[in-house]
C-alpha cells in the first residue's frame, strides 16, 4: 500500500506538471484540430492557382549542348518566360533556348505573366516589389532568392512569389497559410525554422507529457477506494 506521504507527493508532482505543461498541450490540441479541420489543398492556395495552366510547348531549340557552360551541364530544366523558352542549367544560370544567350534576371512585367499565367483569372494586383534576404520566420524561407512578391487586392493577403534568377513560379500565401504556419511551429516546437522535429524542446516537454500521464494513471492507483480494499482484502487473505 502507498503511503499517504508518497501519494501526497504523487499528486503533487502531477499538479505542477500538468500546470507547466498545460500551455503546451493547449497548442498541441488547437494545432491538431485546426490540421484535421482544414483541408491541407486550400492551404496550399491551391484555389488562387490556375492548375489548368500548361506551359507552352517550342520548337527549334538549340542543343545544350552548344550552351557555353564552362563546367559543362549537369541538370537542365525549360522554363517558359513570357513566351519565349530558356534553359535553366545546373541550378544556376538562364539561357535563351533559341539563341544560347545569357539571361541573368527577368523583369518586373516577365514575372507578372509568369505569375498571370499560374494564377486564376480575376485577380488584380496590388503591387510588386523585390526581395533580396529573408529572415527564418518569412514565409517565403527556404527558397531561391531573389524573388519578385506579387501582392494581390485581397482579404486573404494574397501573394505569389516568382524568383527572379531562374523565373520559377515558385509559391503562393495567404492568411490561412500563415495561421497554419504559426500553429505547425507551435506543434512542432521548432521555434527556429519549423519543419525540425528532433529539437531539445520538443524531446523535453514529450518526455515531461509521458511522465505527466504515467503519475496521473499512478495518482488513480493510489487514490481509488476500489484498489484500496481489493489491496487491504489481499493483504487480509
Amino acid at each position: 500500500m502507498v503511503k499517504r506521504h508518497t501519494a501526497l507527493k504523487i499528486r503533487k508532482t502531477h499538479r505542477y506538471l500538468g500546470l507547466f505543461l498545460g500551455i503546451q498541450f493547449l497548442f498541441w490540441t488547437i494545432s491538431g484540430l485546426y490540421f484535421s479541420w482544414t483541408n491541407i489543398d486550400d492551404i496550399h492556395g491551391d484555389h488562387f492557382k490556375n492548375l489548368d495552366y500548361q506551359p507552352q510547348a517550342f520548337s527549334n531549340l538549340i542543343s545544350p549542348s552548344e550552351l557555353n557552360v564552362s563546367k559543362g551541364v549537369n541538370t537542365i530544366e525549360l522554363r517558359d518566360i513570357d513566351n519565349a523558352p530558356y534553359y535553366w542549367v545546373n541550378k544556376k544560370q538562364l539561357y535563351s533556348a533559341i539563341d544560347g544567350s545569357l539571361k541573368n534576371r527577368i523583369s518586373e512585367n516577365e514575372a507578372l505573366n509568369i505569375a498571370k499565367n499560374n494564377m486564376k483569372k480575376g485577380l488584380e494586383v496590388e503591387s510588386i516589389v523585390q526581395i533580396t534576404e529573408v529572415g527564418k520566420h518569412h514565409e517565403y524561407r527556404e527558397k531561391l532568392l531573389p524573388a519578385y512578391v506579387i501582392s494581390y487586392i485581397s482579404d486573404e493577403s494574397l501573394k505569389a512569389y516568382v524568383s527572379v534568377k531562374d523565373g520559377k513560379f515558385q509559391t503562393v500565401r495567404h492568411r490561412s497559410w500563415r495561421w497554419f504556419d504559426f500553429l505547425w511551429m507551435t506543434h512542432t516546437m521548432d521555434y527556429e525554422g519549423r519543419d525540425n522535429f528532433n529539437t531539445i524542446v520538443l524531446r523535453a516537454f514529450s518526455l515531461l507529457g509521458l511522465i505527466t500521464v504515467l503519475s496521473g494513471f499512478l495518482l488513480w492507483f493510489t487514490a481509488s477506494p476500489s484498489v484500496r480494499k481489493l489491496l487491504k482484502k489481499r493483504k487480509n487473505n
